[in-house]
């Protein structure tokens, strides 16, 4: 998250250009896309611990080069470019398998207790990192942000390696482009599942403004505005998530997956309108909120209801929609903000976001009525993950 804030900042530093800073989001796109439909596919056939600890290794040189880059008289832009396209294509290889490890070990009645602590142990390196980021690189610069960023993912590589493996099952078949069309069908099939993966990608494809983050906090003067900046959404999701227990007893997911995305476009509005950093700050806040409710119940939905045998291709699929969706965000805002301002940004994008979920909300009537106390995808796949001594038989629970 240090490096997530240094690197537009270095290009912003480097260029003074809105569209050189949004021109990162449209160089992963590529890669993202090809990857994680791969990724996908391989974490439904091989160990998916060591293709964790794999990509988490070619994380760690990536950021050696940034390093490297930095520190020259003169550093390169078109460095930092490839760079961004190769961590994009190993973050399409590694989600895939890291998502699809949770619903493995994790009985299906802790799910939405899983997903929680997962979400607040993301959100609290999130603030934590762009705060601390933001600070490194106005006292320090984006060399040092670059150093910490190759000493952390040391310390990860080494408590990966510490972990059991996760073998794929038995009868998996290798990876093959007809199995990743296989994922594809499945998703098409599912307009529940379909339905989420769109309301994640409008909504980061219209209203992901962290492209104008360097900019915004260049207007206000602020050495601590960058990383106030980055922090402010995970602030809002950290509590969120702390207090998600109530997650829990909905039934009704899917609606809260819309109505959650329709707050997030208003909040992102509103953030256009306010008159100063502060009132910013709280927009961003309410938009991480509602972004964080809206994963945690994509989220539930995902495990609860898409079998084992093609978790990982699914989560291939989920990495498209809410990274893609993010990627062209930025493209979306940079170029908005060009033509009409940063204020003109915010606004447009998040109503054109909010706007969406609603529309989605008419078109896709299977995520609107989805509940998982009756679908019967949920009760398929807890019959498959339940050990069979809890299954339930015609004459009732096995003793």
């Amino acid at each position: 998250m240090i490096t997530y804030v240094a690197l537009p900042f270095q290009v912003a530093h480097l260029t003074g250009s809105y569209v050189a800073v949004g021109l990162l989001g449209v160089l992963e796109l590529g890669p993202l896309i090809v990857f994680g439909l791969w990724g996908g596919a391989l974490a439904d056939s091989i160990d998916r611990r060591r293709m964790v600890l794999v990509t988490e290794i070619g994380f760690a040189l990536l950021s050696t080069v940034l390093l490297a880059n930095s520190l020259v008289p003169a550093p390169q832009v078109w460095v930092i470019y490839i760079v961004a396209m190769l961590s994009a294509s190993l973050d399409g290889l590694q989600r895939p398998s890291r998502d699809a490890v949770i619903p493995r070990i994790v009985h299906p009645d802790h799910l939405a207790g899983a997903s929680a602590l997962n979400s607040l142990r993301w959100n609290f390196g999130s603030i934590i990192g762009p705060a601390v980021g933001g600070i490194i690189v106005a006292v320090a610069g984006v060399s040092t942000a670059y150093a910490i960023d190759v000493i952390t993912f040391l310390v990860s590589i080494v408590a990966i390696w510490t972990i059991a493996p996760v073998p794929p099952r038995k009868d998996a078949a290798a990876p093959s482009l007809r199995g990743i069309a296989e994922g594809l069908t499945f998703a098409w099939r599912r307009k529940d599942l379909l339905g989420t993966y769109a309301i994640d990608l409008a909504a980061m494809i219209f209203a992901w403004p962290v492209s104008l983050f360097p900019f915004i906090a260049a207007q206000w003067k602020n050495p601590l505005a960058l990383g106030m900046l980055y922090a402010a959404p995970s602030v809002g999701a950290l509590i969120a998530t702390a207090f998600s227990g109530w997650t829990q007893h909905v039934s009704r997911r899917g609606r809260m997956v819309l109505f959650a995305a329709i707050v997030w476009g208003l909040a992102i509005a509103a953030g256009g309108l306010a008159p100063n950093i502060w009132w910013l700050l709280v927009a961003l806040a309410v938009a991480g909120a509602a972004d964080m409710i809206s994963g945690l119940f994509r989220s539930l939905i995902w495990n609860l209801s898409i079998p084992d045998e093609l978790r990982g291709r699914m989560a291939g699929v989920e990495l498209l929609s809410y990274s893609i969706g993010p990627q062209l965000g930025q493209v979306r805002a940079s170029f908005a903000a060009r033509r009409g301002g940063i204020r003109f940004s915010l606004i447009s994008g998040g109503l054109m976001a909010a706007g969406f979920a609603v529309v989605a909300a008419i078109a896709l009537p299977a995520l609107w009525r989805f509940n998982d106390s009756t679908d019967p995808n949920v009760a398929a796949v807890r019959a498959e993950r339940l050990p069979h001594e809890d299954r339930p038989t015609e004459e009732g629970p096995q003793p």
